[in-house]
């Protein structure tokens, strides 16, 4: 059912701001960002655990998802009424620096689709014009190619190499990629 969203979600229509219904669904043209509940701990799991998404968001166990992606900034990402990854967001609150920041992952089943580029879409919509944003960013590695094109698709542009960023599962430092999204952008 692709581009129906699940229940309770408004769906886009041109660029307007993402709906929400009460429920706090979002929704975007092919996919839909439902709060997180207790019920998406072992969706994320299996998600973050797949070794092709491992290599990006090391270290998550039951515990770890639990305290870290529960809560009012952390959303399911659904496709077909069926959870496919996770989309969060922190925001700088200061006014004179005010900024939120995205990440996201897919389980590669649902990679190619569109669907992470439709997400992050989504969110930024909605953290422009119903937060208040005037700028998001978004750090993938700067190795992740398929992460960097996806997010080039929805308008983020590259703003600098982020040294020895985070430190991958190996063990060793990898370098970030720090990109941003202005309004016009989108």
């Amino acid at each position: 059912m692709l581009g129906h969203p699940g229940p309770g979600a408004v769906p886009l229509r041109g660029d307007e701001a993402p709906g929400t219904d009460g429920t706090g669904a979002l929704a975007g043209q092919t996919v839909v960002l439902r709060p997180t509940e207790p019920r998406h701990v072992g969706e994320f799991l299996q998600v973050l655990q797949h070794p092709e998404v491992a290599r990006w968001w090391a270290g998550y166990d039951l515990e770890r998802v639990r305290r870290e992606l529960l809560g009012p900034h952390c959303y399911a990402v659904e496709a077909y009424r069926a959870t496919v990854g996770l989309i969060m967001f922190h925001e700088e609150e200061d006014p004179d620096h005010r900024h939120a920041g995205i990440d996201v992952a897919l389980h590669p089943d649902a990679q190619g689709q569109g669907f992470g580029a439709d997400a992050v879409r989504t969110l930024a919509r909605y953290l422009f014009d119903v937060r208040g944003h005037h700028r998001i960013v978004i750090d993938p590695a700067a190795t992740n190619e398929r992460a960097i094109r996806s997010y080039e698709r929805v308008g983020f542009r590259p703003v600098g190499v982020l040294r020895e960023y985070e430190r991958g599962a190996d063990g060793t430092w990898h370098d970030g990629l720090l990109m941003d999204l202005l309004p016009g952008d989108l």
